[in-house]
């Protein structure tokens, strides 16, 4: 999920998918952002997301975020 989004930014997004989940039915939500300080980590968790990655992402590095937030352990690279 892009942190950055037009009309809704991502952490509004992420809330609003939350609010209409079941407790069987979770998506998997990774925040993306080129900002990579501390505070922008912790504000999409908190929103709800299951991990965080800072941009340029790679692709071993979104394999790595995914695999932690399906078996549980929040990613954060």
């Amino acid at each position: 999920m892009d942190i950055s989004m037009p009309r809704m930014n991502g952490l509004d997004a992420t809330r609003e998918i939350r609010a209409h989940e079941g407790p069987d039915r979770r998506c998997v939500i990774i925040g993306l952002s080129a900002n990579a300080f501390e505070e922008d980590r912790s504000r999409c968790l908190e929103a709800g997301m299951d991990g965080f990655l800072a941009k340029p992402v790679s692709r071993a590095d979104l394999i790595t975020a995914l695999s932690g937030a399906l078996s549980g352990s929040a990613a954060q690279l």
